[in-house]
């Protein structure tokens, strides 16, 4: 286990924070991922359905977008514990697929923290495809939860923290 962070030890500003998950997150970036996260609690990824991620002739496999609403849960839900210094993990999550994805599709996903207790973070998401001059559609939702626990159980703190 690494060393206990002193408790008067800095946080680093969000942004930073942010830049350092994005450099260390091989799935995101394996997946075409781009996080940003406007605020603590909230988060935003954009994905283009690339050929890795069809099942079928031009058709994307729901694996491809279970792992974006995973992981757009999963990043709001962290950006509010990183200001705590903890991280989270998820517990389960759950999806609706409203309308199939196809190659070259781009998405937009937005996680948003609904609730955050001691232990327990829920979070909720809906994933859009982005059509240039039409209205966004939502193409699926989903809620998660995720476990908290202290960043010094983890080397993560050693890469996010000065």
């Amino acid at each position: 286990m690494s060393e206990a962070l002193p408790p008067n030890r800095p946080l680093p500003e969000l942004a930073a924070m942010v830049a350092a998950y994005n450099r260390m997150n091989q799935y995101g970036q394996a997946n075409g991922m781009a996080l940003t996260v406007p605020v603590p609690g909230q988060a935003e990824y954009r994905m283009t359905i690339q050929e890795a991620h069809l099942s079928s002739p031009n058709t994307c496999h729901g694996g491809a977008l279970a792992g974006l609403m995973d992981a757009a849960l999963g990043a709001a839900a962290l950006s509010l514990a990183l200001t705590t210094q903890e991280l989270v993990s998820t517990v389960e999550f759950k999806m609706n697929y409203l309308h199939a994805l196809h190659l070259h599709d781009a998405l937009l996903a937005r996680g948003i923290v609904d609730h955050a207790g001691n232990k327990l973070v829920v979070s909720s998401c809906v994933i859009y495809r982005l059509v240039p001059g039409h209205e966004d559609l939502a193409v699926a939702r989903g809620l998660g939860t995720f476990n908290r626990y202290p960043m010094d159980k983890r080397d993560f703190a050693k890469l996010m923290l000065p």
